[in-house]
């Protein structure tokens, strides 16, 4: 094996064991001889007693990040921004939210519905928050880490 090969066959394999995917069940994915990773859903529920699984990456480090979190009936955030874009999607439930400069004033009565299948985009330094109401919801959460989340003082 030439030089060069023998670099590109290392490159890969080091490729792959980065890729490689923690699942909430304890089993790991691996890519594929082509490179492709696939996640069933029950693979992508969050283990007893969370509520968050890490599909890909983490937002605290260097790269792309993939979460999945289920908000609890009646759970929410309050205001906040975050440095960098994050790119949501509903997956269950309805999720409401208040985005842009007027969501710096916690007031729940001027959030927006979004339905299962909804998409958001957040921009870098976008003020939002956001509450599940009746029912639990499940949003996907993707972005470029490290990103930092900045809570905003509210009077209520």
């Amino acid at each position: 094996m030439t030089r060069s090969a023998r670099t590109r066959w290392v490159g890969c394999v080091l490729m792959t064991l980065s890729l490689t995917i923690p699942l909430a069940s304890g089993q790991t994915l691996t890519p594929d001889a082509d490179g492709f990773i696939a996640a069933n859903p029950e693979d992508l529920q969050p283990p007893d007693g969370s509520r968050s699984v890490r599909i890909l990456g983490r937002g605290s480090e260097p790269g792309m990040y993939v979460q999945r979190i289920t908000f609890a009936a009646g759970t929410g955030t309050r205001p906040h921004f975050h440095d960098q874009a994050r790119y949501i999607t509903v997956i269950e439930g309805t999720w409401w939210v208040a985005l842009g400069p007027e969501a710096a004033t916690y007031d729940p009565d001027k959030m927006t519905p979004m339905k299962a299948g909804s998409f958001l985009y957040e921009p870098p330094n976008g003020i939002h928050y956001d509450q599940a109401r009746e029912e639990a919801v499940t949003v996907q959460i993707m972005g470029m880490g490290p990103v930092k989340t900045t809570r905003i003082e509210t009077d209520q």
